[in-house]
């Protein structure tokens, strides 16, 4: 009996061994499927920028008297009103003080000037579309510029989640009505805050008591 527990006992060693010893079944690559989604991806997208960049070409070709230019961030715009007196443009350390609408390309109104006023903006420290972000830079003081966004410079593929739709290309129609120096700005806060603490409490005048007609004496 011993001897059968005892040879039972070794077969079983022998067994474990010899299958730790087998190799395992390699694993599939996770960048086989990953890969194959990535092109597909890459494939669409590509598609799809085509597709905006051509609705904005055919747009410029539309309006030929209207002078584009296109930027280095791959939007263009056109000027309304330009300021060729002055130099100076929004910077990093600036505050920027503008209104804008936005349309579809169209020209359909998405957005209103008044629904989106007012625009207080702290140059490259605010989150806020990269379009006008980077357009804002381009921009001196009084100028209305019209520029037409791509998507992945407006509200990319999911939109804004309200009027505005997947990949939807747009035009932003901006006027700069200001900017100036962030430090300028704060002084300018604190001393509108500081005149309404010490402006002093003009008291309502109490109405005078009668006094007796001297005309009935």
């Amino acid at each position: 009996m011993k001897n059968t527990n005892l040879i039972a006992s070794i077969f079983f060693l022998l067994v474990l061994v010899t299958s730790c010893k087998q190799p395992q079944e390699a694993r599939r690559p996770l960048s086989q499927s990953s890969g194959s989604f990535m092109k597909k991806s890459i494939i669409r997208n590509k598609k799809l920028v085509a597709d905006e960049e051509t609705q904005i070409k055919n747009l410029i070709k539309s309006n030929p008297n209207i002078q584009y230019t296109a930027s280095t961030k791959g939007y263009w715009y056109s000027y309304q009103i330009q300021n060729k007196l002055d130099s100076l443009t929004p910077k990093k350390g600036d505050v920027a003080f503008f209104d804008y609408e936005i349309t579809d390309l169209k020209g359909a109104i998405i957005y209103s000037e008044l629904e989106l006023r007012p625009q207080i903006y702290y140059v490259d420290k605010q989150n806020i579309m990269m379009g006008l972000r980077d357009g804002i830079k381009l921009m001196r003081k009084g100028e209305k510029v019209n520029f037409i966004f791509p998507s992945n410079m407006g509200y990319g593929y999911r939109g804004d989640e309200k009027k505005i739709g997947m990949n939807q290309p747009i035009i932003c129609i901006v006027t700069l009505r200001d900017f100036k120096s962030e430090v300028v700005y704060k002084k300018e806060i604190q001393a509108k805050i500081k005149a309404v603490i010490e402006k002093p409490i003009v008291q309502p005048e109490t109405p005078a008591a009668n006094q007796p007609n001297d005309t009935l004496k």
